[in-house]
């Protein structure tokens, strides 16, 4: 094959295989050797698509009779030298399905992968999720006080952040929604958990840092951070919170009804740089609620365009015994009133 053809093989992004009428591999694109995790260009099947049969058994193993590969080419072989087939090849660390179409070429034969890009890109989805749900707090606590939350992304990747964890014996919550949807939300919403101060037991001075490294990324003005962060006080049964431009408020319920605790301030974002977040206090009583959630919760729609409502939550609230309950009720609720969500929908809630 000739340099030229190898060069422009190698930069597009569908994948292809060149093999002789002996099946040995002469040639794999950069594309293909990404798709099926191959370390060589050329050789055996086995060397390009890792199957696990040994070097000298390939074509003669007790798998090559089952071979997908192998067969879309003989078929090419016998069949005037086109075939194709949708495959799934069993690997030795995963599975992968393609739909592969042999073209002859001479005395080769070419093998396309028409969906190896999209699949690439899909593994790659698969692999974003998987480190997302790495980000969100353990399900049962431990120690500290208890809580339940509950986390749906509207697409594979999330812009919502639910964080729960201890500073000096206290309980600390935060939730947070970035701008935008998909993979740049995801992007977004990692920032936010690796730029936030976990040591730091102030919520404001917490929102403050994350709000100076903020601006270290140079953004414009259509990327920000919704955040609200409490501190649990047990001892003082006290509730210290601050607010990043939050719309959805903080929700606490105790045996005279429900507060919604609401703070003015503008969210993280290069709009204003230096705006000085503060911490306020409020007081709880043993058996209280505390709810934090996303307006994607307050702010879903039905088919007939009718919004969730925050007087929805606060009634599923006002009927919960405690904080599990609520998230199981509210997550049927919603299940049952959208059908289907348009963004990420995310709360956490606190057996105080």
């Amino acid at each position: 094959m000739s340099g030229m053809l190898r060069d422009v093989l190698d930069r597009v992004p569908t994948a292809a295989i060149v093999v002789d009428k002996n099946l040995k591999v002469r040639y794999t694109n950069r594309a293909f050797r990404e798709y099926f995790r191959s370390k060589k260009e050329r050789g055996f099947l086995r060397d390009v698509i890792s199957c696990g049969e040994p070097r000298e058994k390939c074509g003669n193993g007790v798998k090559c009779a089952y071979c997908g590969l192998r067969g879309v080419f003989l078929d090419a072989a016998q069949n005037g030298g086109k075939a194709f087939r949708k495959l799934i090849l069993r690997g030795e660390r995963d599975d992968v399905a393609f739909r592969i179409k042999v073209i002859p070429m001479n005395k080769y034969y070419l093998g396309i992968v028409d969906n190896a890009y999209e699949t690439e890109i899909a593994r790659e989805m698969y692999s974003a999720q998987s480190i997302q749900q790495r980000l969100l707090p353990p399900a049962n606590p431990e120690s500290g006080t208890r809580y339940s939350f509950m986390y749906i992304p509207c697409r594979e990747i999330g812009g919502d952040l639910p964080d729960v964890y201890e500073v000096n014996g206290e309980t600390m919550g935060l939730i947070a929604d970035v701008s935008g949807k998909g993979i740049s939300a995801g992007m977004l919403s990692a920032f936010v958990k690796a730029g936030w101060d976990r040591s730091e037991p102030s919520p404001a001075r917490a929102i403050r840092g994350l709000n100076a490294k903020f601006q270290e990324l140079n953004l414009d003005e259509r990327s920000y951070v919704t955040a609200a962060a409490v501190r649990i006080d047990r001892a003082r049964r006290e509730i210290n919170y601050s607010v990043a431009g939050h719309n959805a408020p903080l929700l606490l319920k105790s045996a005279l009804g429900i507060d919604e605790i609401v703070m003015n301030s503008p969210p993280v974002s290069t709009w204003i740089p230096d705006f000085e977040y503060d911490d306020r206090v409020i007081g709880y009583s043993k058996g209280d609620i505390l709810v934090m959630l996303t307006d994607g919760v307050t702010e879903s729609k039905n088919g007939r365009g009718e919004q969730f409502s925050l007087e929805r939550v606060e009634g599923i609230l006002q009927k919960s015994e405690n904080a599990e309950r609520f998230i199981e009720r509210l997550k049927a609720v919603l299940k049952e009133f959208c059908g289907t969500f348009t963004d990420d929908l995310t709360a956490v809630a606190f057996d105080l």
